[in-house]
């Protein structure tokens, strides 16, 4: 099919914003056009959902404001407006609706957040097949011939790397004050999977297979995917991977194998035991350092008898990446070192990648109580020269009962820290064993910014004073 003609944003722009206030008092539905369009304020947005404004409200071109939200690239406040009861479906002048110019910018975090309820039963078929139908042309055009095509323009197109969603990131591809992001591969496998397509377990490989950082959309959403699949065939066809000649397909199966560990709730017991034994194997044989660390981090997420003995196997592997996933094998949560691995992680713990250092730390702490030699590792590698480490070893102590003198002369020295994120964890463990410093540590903490209203180590304060140990100090 032809692509539709949206309206695609220059990035530079953003979109059309209003430059008048925000209106304080007076219409709701004002407010929610002034805060989707000047502020993209998500606590705005929600609070004049909630106080009844109109979510089909028209923005000042008069089109739905949810296209306004689309157009910007504003996933969050069109995923407030979708919940609020905006219609992703509406048909526009230009005969595409909201939903389709989603699909058409090419950012997976928009097509989701405007995909609404039940799609697929919501859907005809033929809208469905609209929807695929327009992922798909952009992903057998290009992003930027498909621009070109759409500005007559033959200059140079602009690329850079932004988030996408919170944990994944794509392209952003600009020309002739058209811009969209280069999600439509990521985009045409989660509407196939939506939609109940189910595409060969190599179709979807292929698409993965160009952009090799786990981060990347059009990456993880086939990953992601195919961890879903639990037909005989499409295990078949991904156990072949590991046996493939390019390590970037073998680091593929890895990340599907770990996305399959991390849904082992949702998946038959069985299912996920021969994938673990699929993974301890395959660790055995495995010769590229880059794709054994993926497949070691894939094994870890879930308890095997050979796990020690595979840790204490790639103890001394050359590759960095390698030593940093070997602590998580020696050591499982609820579980006190023997003799052999206490050795080994102590040693690891002097490696020379930082991210070695902060793993041993990461699982030296536990339920267990410390041994002297265990809190003498901690203590050294809490006084580590890299900030990372830090941080690891003083989380790893503050979660601990440990009460030594040296421990809280560990976190009062931490009290010290330019690090704000450190002098946290210090006041929180001064609050978790009650210790009279508790309020002057946080005083030094300093005032938290956004993203901590919900945080712990906040909690522990509250809670620290709420049982009436601050007045007796």
């Amino acid at each position: 099919m032809n692509a539709p003609t949206t309206l695609l944003l220059d990035s530079s722009t953003g979109g059309t914003e209003l430059q008048a206030p925000i209106p304080q008092h007076g219409d709701v539905n004002d407010r929610l056009v002034a805060t989707v369009t000047v502020t993209r304020d998500l606590d705005a947005v929600r609070a004049c959902l909630e106080a009844d404004a109109d979510p089909n409200t028209p923005a000042p071109d008069g089109l739905p404001l949810l296209c306004t939200a689309v157009a910007r690239f504003d996933h969050e406040s069109v995923e407030a407006l979708t919940d609020g009861g905006a219609n992703p479906d509406l048909e526009l002048p230009d005969g595409t609706t909201p939903l389709l110019r989603a699909v058409d910018l090419g950012s997976p975090a928009l097509v989701d957040a405007a995909l609404g309820k039940d799609p697929a039963l919501r859907l005809s078929k033929a809208e469905q097949q609209r929807l695929l139908d327009c992922a798909r042309h952009w992903c057998e055009a290009g992003e930027a011939d498909e621009l070109r095509n759409r500005t007559r323009g033959s200059g140079p197109v602009t690329r850079r790397r932004i988030t996408d969603a919170e944990f994944t990131d794509v392209e952003e591809v600009s020309l002739g004050g058209l811009t969209v992001r280069a999600g439509h591969s990521a985009i045409l496998t989660s509407l196939e999977r939506t939609f109940g397509v189910l595409p060969p377990v190599a179709e979807l490989v292929a698409r993965a297979i160009p952009y090799p950082e786990e981060t990347h959309v059009n990456w993880f959403a086939p990953s992601y995917v195919l961890a879903h699949r639990r037909s005989a065939q499409a295990w078949s066809d991904l156990a072949a991977l590991r046996h493939h000649a390019d390590p970037v397909h073998r680091r593929f199966l890895a990340g599907v194998l770990w996305h399959r560990i991390l849904l082992a709730g949702t998946r038959p017991r069985q299912d996920t035991d021969r994938d673990v034994e699929f993974l301890a194997q395959w660790a055995l044989d495995e010769s590229d350092g880059h794709v054994l660390a993926k497949v070691l981090d894939a094994y870890t997420g879930w308890d095997h008898a050979g796990q020690e003995a595979i840790g204490l196997r790639y103890a001394g592997h050359p590759d960095p990446r390698v030593r940093r996933e070997v602590p998580y094998c020696l050591l499982q949560w609820r579980t006190s070192p023997n003799e052999t691995v206490t050795r080994t992680l102590f040693a690891l713990a002097r490696d020379p990648d930082a991210a070695v250092r902060a793993a041993v730390a990461r699982v030296l702490a536990g339920p267990h109580e410390l041994s002297p030699p265990t809190r003498d590792c901690l203590l050294t590698l809490i006084r580590d020269t890299d900030h990372g480490v830090r941080a690891a070893a003083a989380e790893a102590l503050s979660g601990c009962h440990d009460r030594t003198p040296a421990v809280m002369d560990a976190f009062a020295a931490l009290l010290d820290e330019d690090s704000q994120i450190l002098r946290l964890e210090a006041a929180y463990a001064f609050a978790r064993r009650d210790d009279p410093r508790t309020e002057q540590a946080y005083e030094r903490v300093g005032p938290l910014g956004p993203g901590f209203e919900h945080d712990h180590r906040v909690s522990a304060h509250w809670y620290y004073r709420r049982s009436g140990r601050a007045d007796q100090t």
